[in-house]
């Protein structure tokens, strides 16, 4: 039996895309058949054995990942990431509420696996407000994508799924 997985991820600069095809990479290389697609083009999860959803984190918050998806995903093995600067932080306070914030993201799924991935801030890709709010609070620019961490995490993916 061919086992199907789903990289399903939400994105807005391009860093969490970015990072699902890295992951997507990895499963496929383990011999899985693997789709990597934005979930707003996803319109069902059928024939799919597991599942692997990614979002952006932003101001304290990573964008609903359930959804529409809640009763279908509820029968299937999950993994969830989320993509932002709080690893960067060093700061165990903004990392905890991270991964509350990706928790919630998903919340009533168990998922097998949840981690947190740095992500990228390029200013030239922001609006001229998130500049300036992205000045103001210091936050630091600049690719922190550790893409040995990224491809380790999805390798141990098909164990922890039971695939």
């Amino acid at each position: 039996m061919v086992v199907r997985i789903l990289v399903a991820y939400a994105t807005r600069n391009g860093s969490t895309g970015e990072i699902a095809h890295a992951a997507g990479r990895e499963l496929s290389a383990a011999g899985h058949a693997v789709d990597v697609a934005e979930l707003k083009t996803i319109s069902t999860l059928a024939g799919y054995n597991a599942v692997v959803m990614g979002g952006p984190l932003y101001m304290g918050s990573i964008d609903d990942a359930v959804g529409k998806y809640k009763d279908q995903l509820a029968h299937l093995p999950v993994a969830a990431f989320g993509v932002g600067l709080a690893p960067v932080s060093k700061d165990a306070k903004q990392m905890v509420e991270s991964m509350k914030a990706l928790h919630a993201s998903v919340a009533p799924l168990q998922p097998v696996a949840e981690t947190l991935f740095a992500g990228k801030l390029d200013p030239s890709r922001l609006s001229f407000v998130q500049r300036k709010m992205t000045e103001f609070v210091k936050s630091p620019v600049g690719d922190f994508r550790d893409w040995n961490a990224i491809a380790a995490w999805a390798k141990e993916l098909p164990g922890k799924m039971k695939l």
